[in-house]
């Protein structure tokens, strides 16, 4: 069976308002990776069936609280876009499940065979993401929310110092704050997505582990634009001690992120979670609570909430354009500037308001990357392509292909004055005809694809370049260009964007609009000034064809009879 016609079923999940197919290509990776869904098997080729997903579906709302109806509905892909721990709901099969349900609370069926376990932090957050939280303040918290569990459950902490051989040798829960890639199979995504993860207890050496995403901001006493640190570590050490995911509602072993507790140094488990914990290692015996070493110092009263006005450096540099590249992959626009990168989904809402950095996302750049020319994603395999000065690189999904870079003259562009092209401006595929365009300097050429010998190259159309004026209404010297929606051509310069309908030529005057309002989500300024809808015709004249005159008409009809033989002419 064909991805295509698998998500063709899928799209009939939803009835009427279906929602776009790679939203559901990607509910399906959301649905296997949190464990809803087995994986594709690789032998047979075996993908997922229509009613394996509509199940997975009503399972995953059951399991997260919402209205079962096996739809992809507003509510279910909220749900899935909301922040949450990166280890999966289901953990083997589907009667295991019903089993763990009749609890309401889930065991991994590991456990630590002692009480007194050691622990110890070997990385704490960024200062620059989250400087609200020194060194002293994470282990006070860490030790809070260990508290909670050893209040339940007869379980002691010992706290190693990072700089001591005991803690570099080992321990029984290692704390870490990490981005990306970290050696450990589970990469986190930048800001949003998956929080953080822990390893269920056990012999091998990642036991115990727990991992947060750094390029979260992390803070005590959590705002709208912050994540709570108690919240989520109490979270993780219940998986660090065996606890698996909870459907049950409250739980803090709920999947979700939850926001913050309020006051920590009386945070108290849930029933469910009382119960897991005490399953597993028993009853508290009456006495004081505790548990932990050292004794807990008290916190300091939570910072104030942050002005709503965003005061760090990464607001001002999405908000006033300028970008290096625009790109639409895999139904994500990325906005490249400098050596960072912010991300659009499809539904408008961005990935995370501050900025991502490409050396950690695309694995392959040569160190010091902090521009890039240009990139797309090409049609028939859907490799990445990057330029980058003299150079292009292949990339399949986040990392670069073996034997890259290469050469930009491989391309074999010249200017009409025979120069070879140095470096890219834009680059995207017209949606009219499913042809590679690439601008540079005021001209542009048009690639083929072909696939000789299992390898995809380009074949350059004959009488290329030609200048970019043939684009009429935009900007003659581009930023970059992306096709999107409905096969709108999308020109970015500057901090505008002009959209050229269903991609045609010409269509004179193409009003510009706001990239940071409309793509980005910044304030739209008191007053902004017009730009003007014609970068090479600062004023435009408004005629009315139906009132001019005889002879005016004529002219019109000739304007319009030579634009579409332009038309005609770029499409061959």
């Amino acid at each position: 069976m064909e991805l295509g016609l698998l998500l063709l079923m899928v799209l009939t999940l939803t009835g009427s308002a279906p929602a776009p197919t790679d939203q559901y290509s990607r509910a399906v990776d959301w649905l296997s990776r949190y464990g809803y869904l087995p994986p594709p098997d690789p032998r047979a080729s075996k993908l997922q069936t229509k009613e394996g997903i509509e199940k997975a579906i009503r399972v995953m709302q059951r399991y997260g609280g919402v209205h079962e109806t096996g739809v992809l509905d507003s509510e279910t892909l909220k749900l899935m876009s909301t922040p949450r721990c990166s280890l999966p709901d289901i953990v083997g099969s589907e009667d295991m499940l019903r089993r763990r349900r009749r609890k309401r609370y889930a065991l991994s069926g590991l456990k630590w065979h002692k009480t007194d376990l050691t622990w110890s932090v070997h990385s704490y957050p960024s200062p620059s993401l989250s400087p609200g939280l020194p060194n002293s303040l994470v282990d006070n918290i860490l030790t809070h929310a260990l508290k909670a569990w050893s209040d339940a459950a007869p379980l002691n902490f010992r706290w190693l110092p990072s700089d001591s051989r005991v803690a570099a040798a080992g321990g029984d829960i290692r704390v870490s704050f990490t981005s990306m890639f970290h050696d450990d199979g589970y990469p986190f995504d930048g800001q949003g997505g998956t929080l953080a993860h822990a390893f269920f207890p056990g012999r091998n050496d990642m036991a115990g582990d727990t991992h947060f995403d750094d390029d979260e901001i992390w803070s005590y006493g959590g705002s709208s634009s912050t994540t709570d640190l108690f919240t989520v570590a109490v979270h993780e050490f219940g998986h660090a001690l065996g606890l698996s995911h909870s459907s049950s509602d409250p739980s803090i072993m709920r999947p979700y992120y939850q926001g913050p507790v309020g006051d920590i140094q009386n945070f108290m488990l849930a029933l469910d979670d009382k119960q897991a914990i005490q399953q597993l290692y028993g009853v508290k015996d009456e006495g004081p609570p505790g548990g932990v070493d050292p004794e807990i110092p008290r916190l300091p009263s939570p910072p104030p909430p942050r002005p709503t006005q965003p005061s760090d450096p990464s607001f001002s540099e999405r908000c006033q354009g300028g970008f290096d590249a625009v790109a639409n992959i895999r139904g994500e626009v990325f906005f490249f500037k400098g050596a960072h990168f912010w991300r659009t989904k499809q539904d408008g809402s961005l990935v995370s308001l501050n900025p991502a950095q490409i050396k950690n996302f695309w694995i392959g750049l040569p160190p010091g990357t902090n521009k890039v020319d240009a990139v797309y994603e090409r049609k028939s395999d859907s490799k990445i392509i990057f330029f980058i000065g003299s150079q292009y690189w292949v990339f399949k999904d986040t990392v670069a292909m073996a034997g890259y870079p290469r050469p930009l003259s491989e391309w074999g562009m010249r200017t009409k004055s025979g120069a070879l092209v140095e470096s890219v401006d834009a680059a995207f595929i017209w949606a009219h005809n499913g042809k590679t365009y690439l601008f540079s300097n005021g001209e542009f050429w048009r690639f083929d694809e072909s696939h000789g010998s299992g390898e995809v190259t380009w074949l350059q159309a004959p009488d290329y370049p030609r200048s970019n004026s043939l684009w009429g209404g935009v900007p003659s010297h581009m930023d970059d260009v992306i096709t999107w929606g409905e096969g709108d051509s999308y020109f970015f310069k500057d901090n505008h964007y002009w959209v050229l309908k269903r991609g045609g030529l010409n269509q004179d005057v193409v009003t510009p609009k706001s990239i940071a309002v409309d793509w980005l989500r910044c304030p739209a300024p008191p007053t902004t000034p017009a730009a003007p809808a014609n970068p090479r015709h600062p004023k435009e004249c408004s005629c009315d064809i139906k009132g001019s005159s005889s002879g005016l008409r004529s002219s019109w009809l000739l304007l319009i009879s030579v634009i579409l033989v332009i038309d005609k002419f770029i499409r061959k």
